[in-house]
């Protein structure tokens, strides 16, 4: 019997969009995209918990020259989806592994990890961070984007993100509880955040940071 793996969302890869859209409308999209608008002339780009896709369509519409990205989703069915996605001129390598598996002798300009973090406990938000950060060139830049709490954050959204937690540990085996502290992470790695945005009543954070 084959035993799904923790943080795959293969079981909710048919209904996915469909859900965060009825949710939280155009939100979850324009806040990933929101960070598109950044100069990735020549780069090598990494995309880690793409999803079905819709961020390289995105990609796939800037007027850049040909980008290297490397696609990584734990998700085979996501990653199917992500397959038939219009990604433009840009050279795409798919892989389906789960992120801290993933090793290369590569390195990347850029990082983008949309609504990665949130999946992982504190100890694997670290475990994670550390592999990709070693990845990245020095002065890359990271494109951020999750959810967010802090003490000012409102009971409807406290309790509507205990409730995903619940929905998606029992789909796709979620392995957290709560959302680690990712600021702490990219702090003491001392990066530089450049620019950070929000949405959906300060409920979701888009953030570029900048590797020292």
């Amino acid at each position: 019997m084959r035993v799904m793996q923790r943080n795959n969302y293969d079981h909710a890869a048919s209904f996915y969009d469909r859900l965060a859209q009825l949710i939280f409308g155009s939100t979850i999209r324009k806040s990933q995209f929101s960070l598109l608008h950044y100069n990735f002339s020549n780069s090598k780009i990494i995309i880690v918990g793409g999803g079905t896709g819709a961020i390289l369509e995105e990609l796939g519409k800037l007027k850049t020259d040909p980008l290297t990205i490397t696609f990584i989703e734990i998700s085979e069915k996501m990653l199917r989806k992500a397959k038939k996605k219009n990604a433009g001129c840009h050279k795409v390598k798919y892989i389906h592994s789960d992120v801290e598996h993933f090793t290369t002798n590569d390195s990347f300009d850029i990082i983008i990890t949309p609504f990665l973090f949130d999946n992982f406990t504190a100890d694997k938000a670290k475990q994670v961070f550390n592999h990709l950060n070693a990845m990245l060139d020095r002065e890359g830049i990271w494109l951020f984007t999750d959810f967010y709490i802090s003490s000012e954050t409102p009971l409807w959204q406290r309790l509507l993100l205990k409730l995903m937690y619940r929905f998606f540990k029992i789909l796709a085996r979620v392995e957290a509880n709560q959302l680690p502290d990712t600021a702490s992470l990219f702090a003491n790695a001392a990066y530089s955040c450049e620019r950070e945005t929000f949405f959906y009543g300060n409920f979701i954070r888009a953030a570029i940071y900048r590797k020292s």
